[in-house]
Parts: structure tokens; sequence; C-alpha cells
């Protein structure tokens, strides 16, 4: 059988020679099939079949309208994105389609496993659409009552605050579904696009906050806390057994900053995997001695010397700080996370202009969710005194942007909290307001107020009062030890 000439839009039929069905004449359309004989039943024996090609009837122009109607309309169904950078298609169903062919063909089937599944359905949204107090109402009567707490008692921690009911919203919000570990843009999950959108307006916000060159300072709002974001630091510039130098906790540092027991206990990570030595403040007035700083850190040569602390009520002399920095050549990072809030708002002096590296929560005088954060040099390095502009090599930039970011995701932590950034993004812009800055006057001013009212009442107050927004009340001379 010869189908060689045949030609697209033809198709094969069958016909018996008594009745034939009339068709459009084509040209050789006398081909018949035959069964060999020996491959014939002597018990059925027949004429033999012509095989005609039929020409396929031509579609009526009213079904070719619709035809094309029918392709608009699913092409409008599909739904064009990208997965890991490669281009998808997405073919939504249409209204009233089954989702089951299967179902859809054999209706006594469906009906058979429908039966409870609308009561089950009914079941597991109303049990995850239940408010607290119905869902957990053991958890809900003590939040209520920390509630209570928190607004009708007098809280004197420096490191607490109140925030607002814009960033608790986002805190409690939808955003807590979603996992994004990565950088926006270089995530290892789908569906972030508008994850990456939140995280990139947030850091926007947070150098704007201080006043921050996007050119010559990068940020990293990932961390979980503070702690977080100065292990993170550590972890991308140094190696185990590098030396730390930071304010000594009894002086009033972090216990994230190196810290040794009097009886030589290592108590933080820090000190576990680091080598810390502490400076400390005068014993007699409560300032940093920076003239023995100096001594010790030239001596000890740090990687890192750390300013900056949890309980120091006087400002801090970066100039200074920086001054020894370069003797010894360790980087300078500034923790401020409590003052970082007094920073933004221009009533502390900023650590900015002489820091390497910058650390903060983001929960205290920030007013924003509990978290941490980094700020980090970027860019060209300035020229040191007396180098000629042609001098220089690629040292002369820094390269802490790539170290940071590596040793936050996947070194130190997981998955960001969305919920969190997103609430950082809201505090930070308020602080760029005009109402947060007279905030922030009127804490420093209740401050002094209260450090003014304890002095009239002989009470020995740590370096006599307070340039920001705490002070320290000695009650020894009370036979209190704060135990």
């Amino acid at each position: 059988m010869d189908l060689s000439q045949a030609e697209s839009g033809l198709s094969l039929g069958f016909h018996p020679h008594d009745s034939p069905v009339p068709r459009a004449p084509i040209a050789d359309d006398s081909i018949s099939l035959q069964i060999d004989s020996s491959f014939r039943c002597p018990s059925h024996s027949g004429p033999s079949i012509p095989l005609q090609l039929l020409e396929q009837p031509e579609k009526r122009r009213d079904e070719a309208v619709v035809d094309a109607e029918k392709e608009e309309d699913e092409q409008r169904e599909e739904e064009e994105f990208s997965l890991l950078g490669h281009p998808l298609c997405l073919k939504r169903r249409r209204d009233g389609e089954s989702s089951s062919c299967s179902s859809s063909s054999n209706p006594s089937k469906k009906a058979s496993i429908e039966p409870g599944l609308e009561s089950r359905i009914a079941a597991v949204r109303a049990w995850g659409n239940q408010p607290l107090c119905v869902a957990d109402p053991e958890i809900f009567e003590i939040m209520e009552n920390e509630k209570q707490r928190q607004f009708k008692g007098i809280e004197l921690i420096a490191s607490e605050n109140f925030v607002c009911r814009a960033v608790l919203e986002a805190l409690g919000s939808h955003l807590t579904n979603k996992y994004s570990e990565g950088m926006p843009g270089a995530r290892y999950y789908g569906g972030n696009q508008f994850i990456d959108q939140i995280e990139t307006l947030c850091c926007e916000r947070a150098l704007a906050a201080f006043s921050l060159n996007p050119e010559n300072w990068g940020v990293n709002v990932q961390p979980y806390s503070c702690t977080s974001a100065n292990f993170a630091v550590y972890t991308g510039l140094l190696l185990p057994k590098d030396r730390i130098m930071g304010l000594d906790s009894p002086s009033g540092g972090h216990l994230s900053h190196g810290y040794y027991t009097p009886s030589g206990k290592k108590v933080s990570g820090a000190s576990i995997f680091f080598e810390s030595l502490p400076y400390k403040v005068n014993p007699l007035t409560g300032y940093i001695d920076y003239d023995k700083l100096e001594e010790r850190a030239i001596d000890f040569r740090p990687r890192i010397l750390i300013c900056g602390g949890s309980s120091y009520p006087r400002e801090w002399d970066y100039a200074r700080f920086r001054q020894i920095a370069d003797k010894c050549g360790a980087i300078l990072m500034c923790d401020m996370a409590h003052i970082s809030g007094l920073i933004a708002a221009k009533e502390c002096i900023s650590p900015f202009d002489y820091c390497d590296l910058v650390t903060s929560t983001t929960h205290k005088s920030l007013r924003g969710p509990r978290g941490g954060i980094i700020f980090y040099r970027k860019g060209r390095k300035p020229r040191k005194r007396g180098m000629l502009p042609s001098q220089g090599d690629e040292n002369d930039h820094y390269d802490f942007e790539e170290k940071i970011n590596f040793a936050v995701f996947p070194s130190m932590q997981g998955g960001p909290h969305n919920n969190h950034i997103a609430s950082l993004a809201i505090a930070l812009k308020q602080v760029a307001t005009p109402e947060y800055k007279a905030y922030i006057q009127q804490v420093k001013r209740n401050a002094q107020a209260l450090a003014s009212a304890l002095l009239r009442r002989k009470c020995r107050l740590v370096t006599g009062g307070t340039d920001n927004h705490l002070l320290l009340w000695d009650l020894r001379t009370l036979g209190l030890t704060g135990i």
C-alpha cells in the first residue's frame, strides 16, 4: 500500500463495496486492502475491502470563530512565572471545570468519596480561624495578665520599650508563614518576590534612619538578636582563638563582648571561641579610663576592638577609640544596642563617622521588634595620611559585605523572620519622623529629671548623672547588691 502521495488533512476510512459513503473524489482513491489467503480463516471468506483516502470536512466558519475564542481564553488562563531563573507557565482551571477527570466521568465514584468531606473541611477551617481566647484560653489569660502588668506598672528597665500598634500587626501577620533563606534576589525557595521587596525596603530605611550613604555602607537586617549579630561579625571576620576586646561586663559591657568570671569561667560564646581581654571603667569616677584602655590594647593587639555597652550612661569617645584601633591594628566595632534610637534622632554622638562595623538591637530605643542589625562599611577605604593617590592595591577596599552576609546565613542562622523584618521596616520609617525625635528628646529629659530627683535625695549615681536614656544608681551604700 503506497501512501507517499497522501497530503496532510486526509484520513483513512474502511467501506465495503456494497455501501460506499459518498465523499468528494480525490486523486488515486482506488486503494484497496486485501488479506493474504495464507492468513485468512477458511470459514471467513469475503470480498476485499477498499481503502479510501477521505478528505477531512472543512470546519464551518462559526466553529473556527469559537475555536479561536477558546484559544484566546486558554492564553488568558495561563500565568507566566519563573522558578530558579527558568520561565514556566501555569494554566489555571476554568470555572466549573472538574479537578479530577475520573470523578467527572464517573459520577457514582465522585458521590462515593464526598460524604462527610464538606463537614471535615468546615471543621478544619473553623479550627484554623479560632481566635486566641478560644483556641487556647490558658495562654490568652496569661498574656492578658502580662499586658495589665506592663500598662499598670512602672517599667524602668532600660533595654525594654513599648512598640506601636503597626509593629505588632506586622509581627502577628501572614509573613510568619514564608520561608526565605538567602538574600534578596538569591533565595533558596520560590515565591519570595514580595519578601524581597520588604527586606530591600527595610535595608533602605535602615541606612536612611542613620543618614548613611548606600555607596559607603551596607546593612544586614536578618539577625535574630544583637548577640547573634555580634557573633556573626566574629564568625565572618575572625578565626577561632582570635582576640577581641570590649568593656568588662561588671563595668557596663555586654556578655557578647567576651566575659570571664573572677574564677576564670568562660560565660559567653565569645569567650569560649575567642580570646577576650576587657577594659574597665575607673572605679571612682565610673568613666572609661581611655589611657589604660590604650595601654592594654597595644599590649593585647585585638583583631576587633569593641565600643558600646549595656549600662554606660555617658557619651562614648569614638574618635579616641579610632586612634587606639589604628595604633593596635584592630577593626573598630560599635555595639550601639541601647542608644541606637538616640543616635538616629541625633541626640547622641554617632559612631558611624569612626567605626568600621556597627551592630544594634532593634527593640530598645528604636521601638521596633526584637531582633538585631549589622551595618558594615563598603567601597574604597580612605587613604592614609601621606599616601599618594596612585598608591594602593586591592586591599584598599573593604571586604566586610560578603563575609558578614555569609556569616549570618548560612553560617549562623536559617531562614530570616520575615514578620520581624517587616516590623523593623515600619519602626525605621517612624524613626525618620519629627515625632520620633521629639519622643527621644522627652526620654532624655525624663532620665535627667529622674537623676536630679535621686541626687537631691542623696542617692549616689555612677558618673553623677546621664547623657542618654539610662542611669546607674549605686545601691551598695544601702546594703543591696541587685541579686
